[in-house]
């Protein structure tokens, strides 16, 4: 027996790769069953929804790089690594659920402990929550950055069964801290902290075992390293060195050639100030992304949402407006967010895409983010899997 048949209607459709005018998205079980752009009437059994000759369908959102266990306050450390399970997991169930209202139907997930990310992806129904890739409690040295999570791992036989114990568990991407971290009393972001043959036993173990692997890298070297090693994506790449971030254009030909994508950490809501550690460096860390903009890199964006207050649940719509800042185009900003990131975390043509036998994930927006990218935060309904959420 079939479900409800949903037709939803509006004046222009950015279907993941091009804008086009006038279509109707129609969706049973979840599941996109065509995009009409003839003008043809609905079958006449299905609900039809029409925003309007001014609103914009589109696929919903997809944030690279999200922690969802992590509460956003000014002590977010203290509040993840605290005893109580059962209030990091409320904090993960309200922070999907922000994620969510905010547009993104799916994100990935960089870095939780106890894999409570996982009981969050398994005990919450599908259109209650974001689509999550997720990654477990990330893969760091002794005493390195977010070493308090509980994935310390050093060594060879250490690090090859620490990846097998997120595939057993049911992870999808293995999470590698390749360089140092501000939030880490005693780690140093310019310093890396693995050896680049350590890393490129993750990652062969993690595609041997079918997992994607992502480093966060913010020192140079890490993120040379990073690049080398084979990662799919590297998280930050903010290539940092004493005198600030540095463009290197040998490495920039290098991620273009190899296809890697770089996860740039974006979004504050506006007025927000930037963390003190991350404010020091803006100015060359700006001309580095902009560089890596131009070079033609597979660039999506990740907020790192959850990590302090300036980077609280639901601020991905801003990563966009940024990304144009950056010099992209509007256009290309949202394929960024759509059909590129659904590469990126593993998704490619169930998410980030309106056509049928996708996933039925949809914006519906008062206004064109074609003509102005901002129109992103002007949400006129969320659905994910075919239900209605916002």
């Amino acid at each position: 027996m079939h479900g409800e048949l949903l037709a939803l209607r509006a004046g222009h459709v950015f279907d993941g790769v091009r804008a086009r005018r006038s279509g109707t998205v129609l969706v049973e079980d979840g599941v996109i069953l065509d995009v009409d752009f003839t003008g043809a009437r609905p079958p006449a059994h299905a609900e039809v929804t029409d925003f309007g000759p001014d609103a914009w369908l589109l696929p919903g959102l997809i944030d690279a790089h999200v922690h969802l266990c992590w509460d956003g306050s000014a002590d977010a450390v203290a509040h993840v690594t605290s005893g109580d399970r059962a209030a990091v997991l409320a904090t993960a169930r309200d922070a999907a659920a922000a994620t969510l209202r905010a547009g993104v139907t799916t994100v990935r997930d960089l870095g939780d402990r106890d894999y409570l990310t996982l009981a969050l992806r398994d005990g919450v129904p599908a259109g209650e929550r974001p689509e999550i890739v997720a990654a477990g409690p990330p893969i760091t040295t002794p005493s390195g950055h977010c070493h308090f999570l509980g994935g310390v791992a050093q060594g060879a036989g250490a690090l090859r069964a620490a990846v097998r114990e997120r595939a057993e568990r049911g992870c999808e991407v293995v999470k590698v801290m390749a360089s140092g971290g501000r939030m880490t009393p005693g780690s140093d972001p310019a310093r890396a902290q693995y050896r680049r043959a350590d890393l490129r036993l993750v990652v062969d173990e993690a595609h041997r075992l079918g997992l994607s692997a992502a480093a966060h890298a913010h020192a140079l070297g890490a993120v040379v390293d990073a690049v080398n090693a084979g990662f799919d994506s590297v998280e930050h790449f903010s290539c940092r060195t004493p005198q600030g971030s540095v463009v290197r254009r040998d490495l920039l030909d290098e991620v273009v050639r190899r296809g890697t994508f770089v996860s740039l950490t974006l979004a504050v809501r506006p007025g927000g100030a930037l963390p003190p550690g991350v404010a020091a460096g803006h100015a060359s860390l700006l001309d580095l992304m902009t560089e890596v903009v131009a070079s033609g890199a597979r660039v999506v964006a990740g907020t790192d949402s959850g990590i302090a207050p300036q980077k609280d649940h639901g601020v991905y719509p801003y990563a966009l407006r940024q990304l144009t800042e950056l010099g992209m185009s509007p256009l290309d900003a949202l394929r960024a967010a759509t059909t590129g990131a659904a590469e990126a975390v593993g998704r490619a043509g169930r998410k980030g895409v309106l056509r049928p036998g996708a996933d039925a994930d949809l914006l519906a927006l008062d206004a064109s983010p074609v003509d102005d990218i901002a129109a992103v935060t002007g949400i006129r309904a969320v659905y994910r899997a075919g239900r209605r959420v916002r």
